[in-house]
């Protein structure tokens, strides 16, 4: 099989081959413009992963794939539209460099543009990946209208939230691998499996969004920090802080969130300040089940062995028996294909003001593996709140 980076530069590729007519300049150079900067090109990669995964043609997936992008970055131009956002992938955005309408139609145009692309398929399955498709699509607008209608709605729950980010994000990514593995020749349960699979990487893969959102590095996430929050966007973070607040924070985060008038930057700091990460030992509080299973080796290190369960989600977690410190922690989730696991090494702990932070990480997703090397970690006590301000 290919791997991720050839699949994602093979796209790349069809890209820059994708030509509009020159005019009107105005309806074509946003389509151009939002597709040349940039983007991991994963959902694109993942049709022609599935389609090599079961022998198939890559080629032929080639352009099916480009479909799946093409529509992808039309929901994004009039997502920034409705989200008033100034940046996408570090650059401006379509609204922001031309207006609202041409946005509006460049990305009605991308969508016919996705049309004509997914039907290069061959005959045999064109109505099966039409429909895919077509229900796809139709799936990740419900999903956006239930994100705009979440800004609205203080009782937003977990289930409620998943859901909307289940049609929003996470069933283009099974859409994607159902049509690769439809053109690779997958049969229909298989195509499903995958589907499934995808389904849960999207959700998974929104979560680490809406973490980024409030804890990630601007020039690197390439969005707005805190873009979420302003908008009043109800993500995981938000809704969990809302839900073990205090009374007096819970007082705090429901002013925030309802006030129409109000510093983006003290907003951002205010919300991020409750959504911050729950430790292991406050993990009874939130209703999880822990359970110490025994010692185990671990790198070659001694480490306690916890199960801990909360709700559907289980995760299996491992510290040194000598330090106390994290070694490892896998999140399991069931699909069709079985138990799907995410490990996750944490390795190379140094001092930090006082406290250990593991400076090296390493990942392994299944389908692929990261690895993230921290050279140097400083605490924030000494910033300026001038440097997070936003202008």
């Amino acid at each position: 099989m290919k791997k991720l980076n050839e699949l994602q530069d093979i796209i790349i590729d069809g890209i820059s081959q994708l030509s509009y007519p020159a005019r009107p300049a105005e309806l074509y150079q946003p389509i151009s413009y939002i597709l040349s900067i940039g983007g991991k090109r994963l959902r694109p990669a993942l049709v022609l992963m599935a389609c090599d995964m079961f022998g198939g043609d890559v080629n032929a997936a080639v352009k099916p794939a480009l479909a799946i992008e093409v529509f992808h970055n039309f929901t994004l131009m009039h997502d920034d539209i409705m989200d008033n956002a100034p940046l996408r992938r570090g650059k401006v955005t379509v609204h922001e460099k031309w207006n609202s309408n041409i946005a509006i139609l460049s990305g009605d145009v991308m969508m016919v543009e996705a049309n004509k692309l997914i039907m290069q398929v061959d005959d045999r399955i064109l109505r099966t990946v039409m429909t895919i498709f077509n229900e796809t699509a139709q799936g990740v607008c419900e999903g956006q209208q239930f994100d705009m209608n979440f800004e609205q709605d203080n009782q937003v729950s977990i289930d409620g939230y998943l859901g909307m980010i289940r049609l929003k994000t996470a069933v283009l990514l099974g859409g994607a691998l159902k049509i690769g593995a439809l053109i690779g020749g997958a049969d229909a349960a298989n195509a499903e499996n995958l589907y499934q699979f995808g389904v849960n990487l999207g959700i998974a893969f929104q979560l680490q969004d809406d973490i980024l959102d409030v804890y990630g590095d601007p020039e690197k996430f390439g969005k707005q920090v805190g873009g979420d929050i302003i908008s009043n966007k109800k993500t995981f973070l938000l809704i969990k802080a809302t839900e073990l607040a205090k009374e007096q924070e819970s007082t705090d985060l429901a002013q925030w969130v309802a006030t129409k008038d109000f510093n983006t930057t003290e907003k951002v700091k205010a919300v991020a300040m409750q959504a911050v990460v729950v430790p292991e030992a406050e993990y009874a509080a939130m209703g999880a089940k822990l359970t110490y299973v025994g010692k185990e080796k671990v790198n070659n290190v001694d480490a306690h062995k916890i199960d801990v369960a909360i709700g559907t989600v289980k995760m299996t977690e491992f510290y040194d028996a000598a330090t106390g410190l994290k070694l490892r922690q896998a999140i399991t989730a069931e699909t069709p294909m079985g138990a799907q696991t995410i490990t996750t090494d944490y390795a190379d702990y140094k001092d930090i003001n006082g406290v250990k932070f593991a400076h090296k990480l390493t990942q392994d997703l299944g389908m692929m593996q990261l690895a993230l090397t921290s050279t140097k970690i400083e605490a924030n006590t000494n910033l300026s709140d001038a440097l997070f301000e936003i202008k």
